[in-house]
């Protein structure tokens, strides 16, 4: 049985931080919420679901509550916790006359850590990402490399980007690694996906980049005002290619989609997506408890994009 997934969410209370800011006068209310990500139990099945509140008039808990509840609402729960995490990440103001919506082609990564712990990193870096048409030297000739998970990629990245996203230290820090798809509103989906860094046959692995039921995942979010979410495991991406050398293609075709939690449909209009991190590396972040994955080639609908400004912090 897969582990549960948890998501840490703050009220609308709480700051709007992807970058260093902060206001130290407000404080924090948050929800944690344990759901069992597999999508192919029945509806009768029980889940439990915990809700730690901190007043905001005290700084203290008040109560810690467990639930049993039918998949139904606990699906009803994920989503309104899952909009509010989403409410709190910054939407990128675009020029329309300059992006127009639906051109999908950047990839932004960033930091929420609204309690300033420096223990989470999205970044572009270089030399880190899945080789397409790249080279090698063994010091006298030089040859001509493509991992096999990755025959083709984004044809703009020169110099091998890699998108690194990181989270230290246990899942219950209230921070996230994130990459916002730049240019996704208006369009309706039929593909999702990324190459992971990965060692083994397929995304079950324990080897290499971390790949669970909560992260890496798309946060999906639709005209209707649904945040959807498609984890690394949660639901399992249906298209799967692994090479030899450390790769995995994964991508979540329309029947993948429609196992997102909850289903995204051909018709759904999206408006925003962005990709979250923020299991770490404790048994939250099983099975292999790194903390960490490298993805490249992020794909929307068949367009691919694998590079960005290196300006990590």
């Amino acid at each position: 049985m897969k582990r549960p997934l948890r998501l840490n969410i703050l009220s609308r209370k709480a700051d709007n931080v992807v970058s260093e800011q902060k206001n130290p006068r407000k404080e924090a209310q948050t929800k944690t919420l344990w759901i069992a990500p597999a999508l192919t139990v029945s509806a009768a099945a029980v889940l439990l679901i915990l809700f730690s509140t901190p007043d905001p008039s005290h700084s203290q808990t008040v109560s810690t509550t467990p639930v049993q509840t039918s998949t139904g609402t606990a699906m009803t729960d994920l989503e309104t916790l899952n909009q509010t995490l989403m409410s709190l990440i910054p939407e990128p103001v675009l020029d329309p006359t300059t992006d127009p919506p639906g051109n999908f082609h950047t990839v932004t990564p960033g930091q929420f850590d609204p309690g300033h712990t420096n223990l989470v990193q999205g970044a572009w870096l270089s030399g880190i990402g899945c080789p397409t048409g790249a080279s090698t030297f063994d010091g006298s000739t030089t040859a001509s490399f493509t991992d096999t998970a990755c025959p083709n990629g984004d044809v703009n990245d020169q110099r091998n980007q890699g998108l690194l996203l990181v989270k230290t230290g246990p899942t219950s820090n209230f921070a996230a690694a994130v990459a916002e798809l730049i240019n996704v509103k208006g369009i309706t989906l039929t593909e999702l996906g990324y190459d992971i860094r990965k060692s083994g046959l397929d995304s079950t692995s324990p080897l290499g980049s971390h790949c669970g039921a909560g992260a890496p995942r798309f946060d999906v979010v639709t005209t209707d005002g649904v945040v959807h979410f498609v984890g690394c495991n949660s639901p399992t991406a249906p298209l799967q290619s692994a090479s030899a050398t450390g790769w995995i293609r994964l991508r979540w075709n329309a029947a993948g989609l429609l196992a997102a939690f909850p289903p995204i449909s051909p018709t759904d209009v999206v408006t925003r997506i962005v990709i979250v991190f923020d299991e770490g590396q404790d048994a939250s972040g099983g099975p292999d408890q790194f903390g960490a994955a490298i993805l490249d080639n992020i794909d929307v609908n068949g367009m691919t994009v694998g590079h960005g400004a290196v300006n990590a912090n």
